[in-house]
């Protein structure tokens, strides 16, 4: 009856203590996520004030989950002594990065964090007053390349002193003070070669200098560069994708879609902090500075436009004649039809289609024959009578008319040069297993067949990193002894 009586009380008094660490949310956050967003509306939520807090780019940052701590019996409080703040090697080409705004729970899921839309013009001083406190912010843009032929920026993402903004770009906005002030920031992106080149065509916007996190993901050798799957692997996150795959030009923008941008923002800073570290510790911040300065070079070139072989899809050097004016023919077809409703070419029909009927053509079919095995979906009987017409032109074409490749793309190695490309490979992939790291992040096989045919252009080629871990092959080496000191 002692022990029962015992039992009794002490379930009583844990009680309380067990259920609130149980509860899946407070009032306050249901009554928050239940309220509809208005326009330039800020929507605030946080970590779960019953859940133990894990700070991103400290605790989280190692790849382990603390386990809760046990309570201890109840006591007058102490305040805490201060922790000392974590120390973190930073690239040179990196100010610091602005303290994450809250806590992550490292859990299969993550709370949206807090977020500014904007789509009317007065909306915009809250993000040039966090601009003008700043030297650095996290960014990101959301376009919809799926659903319209000509690529638009939908959205930008920006994560500024701990603030989220989200700019609606389907709206009218005066963004030339934006653009200003963006030009003299250091942006921490994801994957910007993308972004930079919407940019750029968009408004002829450079950055100043950036940290990729992908880039910086590639030269760790990490299997994944993702960001969902760097966010998984450090942090425990599993954030949603479906806005991946989105319409971001349809308006108004779900709830749902909100929480995604701003989610693509919001651990940069922290996901940065972590791969500096690492990339510190194997001395690869050089490198990485040198890959983003080139990304944003590249990336100023924007997007290829009305390139005469850009008709050449597949595995089309397998055609000859007939085929590849078929080939020319249907694609510039797509082309006119993609435009004329306003949908990606691909969803007209896709690069197999074109290059099947190509090579039915080359075949010897006739035309209804390749109409009659073409399956053009819902849009079948509105298309096919131009797609006939389209065959029929092809089939009329004299193939020697036909646009030619430039000549830099028409490369016949002699025998030692091919021989040449075997040795330098074989350095690359041996310097590449020594120091665990992608062969084609130091030279890809393209790369590869220029600089067999042209081997005192090494510096000039590749970035100075890669050079570097190159040099000391033989063909290199013969040529720099035989190059005449200045």
């Amino acid at each position: 009856m002692l022990k029962r009586l015992i039992s009794f009380f002490t379930r009583s008094e844990s009680a309380p203590e067990n259920s609130a660490a149980s509860a899946p949310s407070s009032a306050s956050d249901r009554e928050d996520s239940a309220r509809p967003r208005g326009r330039s509306r800020r929507r605030r939520r946080g970590p779960r004030p019953d859940q133990p807090e894990l700070a991103l780019g400290d605790t989280a940052a190692s790849g382990a989950t603390e386990a809760p701590r046990a309570r201890p019996t109840p006591a007058p409080r102490q305040p805490a002594p201060p922790r000392a703040e974590t120390q973190i090697v930073r690239a040179r080409m990196a100010p610091p990065a602005p303290a994450p705004a809250r806590a992550a729970v490292a859990t299969t899921g993550e709370k949206p964090p807090h977020f500014t839309l904007i789509d009317t013009p007065a909306g915009l001083a809250p993000l040039y007053a966090a601009l003008d406190r700043v030297d650095e912010l996290a960014m990101d843009t959301e376009a919809d390349n799926m659903f319209h032929y000509r690529t638009r920026v939908c959205l930008l993402q920006f994560l500024v002193d701990g603030e989220v903004f989200l700019v609606d770009l389907m709206t009218p906005l005066p963004l030339d003070p934006l653009w200003e002030r963006l030009a003299t920031k250091h942006l921490i992106m994801h994957g910007s070669d993308f972004d930079i080149r919407l940019l750029h065509d968009l408004c002829r916007f450079r950055p100043r200098s950036l940290f990729d996190t992908m880039l910086a993901a590639q030269l760790l050798n990490r299997p994944r560069v993702g960001l969902g799957a760097l966010l998984e692997q450090h942090f425990g996150l599993q954030l949603d994708k479906s806005g991946q795959k989105a319409n971001w030009s349809k308006r108004p923008l779900t709830p749902k879609l909100l929480d995604y941008a701003s989610l693509d923002v919001w651990h940069l800073p922290a996901l940065r902090d972590l791969l500096t570290r690492e990339l510190a510790a194997l001395d690869r911040l050089d490198w990485l500075d040198q890959q983003c300065r080139r990304q944003i070079e590249s990336g100023l070139t924007g997007f290829p436009r009305d390139e005469e072989t850009a008709w050449r899809v597949g595995p089309c050097d397998r055609l000859r004649g007939l085929g590849l004016s078929v080939l020319h023919a249907v694609w510039h077809w797509r082309e006119k039809w993609a435009e004329e409703i306003d949908t990606p070419p691909f969803k007209v029909c896709s690069n197999d289609v074109l290059f099947q009927m190509a090579q039915a053509a080359e075949q010897g079919d006739a035309v209804e024959s390749i109409l009659a095995n073409t399956n053009l979906g819902k849009r079948q009987h509105r298309l096919a009578p131009s797609l006939a017409a389209a065959l029929r032109e092809g089939y009329s074409r004299d193939p020697a008319t036909l646009p030619r490749r430039p000549r830099t793309e028409r490369i016949h190695l002699s025998q030692a040069e091919i021989e040449r490309q075997d040795r330098i490979k074989n350095h690359r992939d041996q310097v590449a297993a020594k120091i665990n790291l992608d062969p084609t992040l130091i030279a890809p096989r393209s790369t590869l067949v220029t600089l067999c045919r042209e081997p005192a252009r090494l510096d000039e080629i590749l970035l100075p990193w890669q050079a570097d871990l190159l040099r000391e092959a033989p063909d290199f080496a013969t040529v720099a002894a035989a190059t005449p000191a200045s």
